[in-house]
């Protein structure tokens, strides 16, 4: 699929591994850089996830994307680690985010939120129930002590 000049390959989830190892293995193709991966959640549209790889063939200086969708029961796909050995902390970004599975990543595990953390907090149904470690600071504001004048000229 071609849109505004950026061409997009939609791939079964279950071809995504052997289509990376082609786009980069090729020697028409030579897509030797993974420069980004990102994850869309269109909930509540299934498949709720659209997993999107940004390749880039430096000697040709063409761009190309990859592009997976996965159901919300079943978030599931093989990892590009092998291929790319920089999609490692791009997929386990996504899955700290999302909570989407990398089958073989070699050391899947949270990287920016803290390992107790609950839930995929870029999921869209992710409840935000707000900040709930700021202490209540209406007291302070409305007391009027902010606003008194200082005895110390």
């Amino acid at each position: 699929m071609e849109f505004r000049g950026e061409t997009t390959i939609v791939v079964p989830r279950n071809l995504l591994r052997a289509a990376a190892e082609r786009c980069r293995a090729d020697a028409k193709l030579q897509f030797n850089l993974l420069s980004d991966a990102t994850c869309v959640d269109r909930y509540p549209v299934e498949p709720r996830f659209e997993l999107n790889y940004q390749l880039v063939a430096i000697p040709r200086r063409d761009r190309l994307r990859l592009q997976v969708r996965l159901t919300g029961q079943d978030p599931v796909v093989d990892s590009l680690v092998p291929v790319w050995p920089g999609a490692n902390w791009l997929e386990r970004e996504i899955f700290d985010l999302f909570g989407i599975r990398f089958s073989g990543h070699p050391d899947l595990r949270r990287i920016l939120l803290p390992e107790d953390w609950e839930g995929y907090p870029l999921r869209r149904d992710f409840p935000v129930p707000g900040f709930r470690d700021v202490p209540n600071s209406g007291d302070v504001f409305n007391s009027g002590d902010l606003f008194k004048k200082s005895s110390l000229r």
